[in-house]
């Protein structure tokens, strides 16, 4: 179901996000923002009956720097920012939260102004946490994903963007999203529903922001505890660990990561980066000595950081594709 939210009901909505249930059907998105769900009536596969609630909650007290994040996911979506001149191309965004969470302001909705200024039409994707679906465990957000890329392709036409373009960028926890999609595009994680499953799942460019890849000595544990819980067999950890699965076919990556990150350590776009070289994947990796985790982007980063300057970074390389 496509869905337009108006200012009015924006701005009331807003005034009462903080631990309120949200519609199943509809988020509260700003002006002019569609929201879509990606699986026919709503709900995703082995979410059906679930006991979760789906709401948005606020963890910000100062309203002019909100941190709100979604849980209880039984009915993924994709919130689309639509440029004033698209220019065909188009972004996939998986924010982070530990897999505990979606997070979605700092690494989604704040991001897109930058992205529609430069003509990227962008998609940010609620999607279903690992353990809110026991059923698919750690393939829920995966299926999500591959599904909304190829809805995405699939409504190309309505939204005035080139298929062949999409591209995904993901942040910490949706930063292994995007990795997971980029390296396992092909597998059949859920059965096909509708005309877009018969298009591909594999991203034109991917963008890894500070991401949890390793599932093993360089792990972020609320991440692998999350997806694998607290023992997981080798097996497991070789197989949630997406440096283990790049291949030729993986798409060209930019990565960016800060050393002093404590919470996912910086070892896991090495391992990424090493595994795309060995591979003959085109990899553009960026380390800044500060920043820590989580920092998101403009004014979140210290003035005096270079590091505040990586979406130019990252939009003149995305310009390559």
């Amino acid at each position: 179901m496509d869905m337009v939210v108006s200012r009015r009901d924006w701005l009331r909505g807003s005034a009462v996000l903080a631990g309120m249930t949200v519609s199943p059907t509809l988020t509260v998105a700003a002006p002019g923002v569609e929201t879509v769900e990606i699986w026919p009536g709503g709900v995703g596969p082995g979410s059906k009956g679930a006991p979760l609630q789906q709401r948005m909650v606020e963890r910000s007290q100062d309203p002019s720097k909100p941190d709100r994040y979604m849980e209880g996911i039984t009915r993924p979506y994709l919130t689309i920012h639509r440029p004033a001149k698209p220019d065909g191309r188009a972004l996939l965004v998986t924010p982070g939260g530990g897999y505990q969470r979606v997070v979605v302001d700092k690494e989604g909705g704040e991001l897109a102004p930058i992205l529609t200024a430069a003509g990227i039409t962008t998609f940010i994707l609620t999607y279903r946490l690992p353990g809110e679906a026991p059923q698919h465990g750690p393939m829920v957000a995966l299926q999500d994903a591959q599904r909304a890329i190829r809805l995405i392709r699939h409504r190309a036409r309505t939204w005035a963007i080139n298929p062949e373009t999409v591209g995904i960028m993901g942040f910490s926890a949706g930063g292994h999203v995007a990795a997971s999609l980029g390296t396992r595009f092909e597998e059949a994680v859920y059965d096909p529903v509708d005309a877009a499953d018969k298009l591909s799942a594999r991203p034109a460019r991917m963008a890894l922001i500070y991401p949890v890849i390793d599932m093993g000595t360089s792990a972020h544990t609320g991440s692998r505890d999350r997806l694998l819980g607290p023992n997981p067999s080798a097996e497991e950890v070789e197989r949630l660990s997406c440096d283990r699965s790049v291949t030729g076919r993986t798409p060209p990556t930019f990565q960016l990561h800060a050393a002093d990150d404590n919470a996912v350590p910086v070892e896991n776009s090495l391992l990424f980066n090493a595994a795309c070289r060995k591979a003959g994947v085109e990899a553009e990796l960026h380390i800044y000595p500060r920043g820590g985790h989580g920092f998101g982007h403009g004014a979140r980063i210290a003035a005096s950081n270079p590091l505040n300057r990586w979406p130019d970074l990252f939009l003149e390389w995305y310009g390559r594709g």
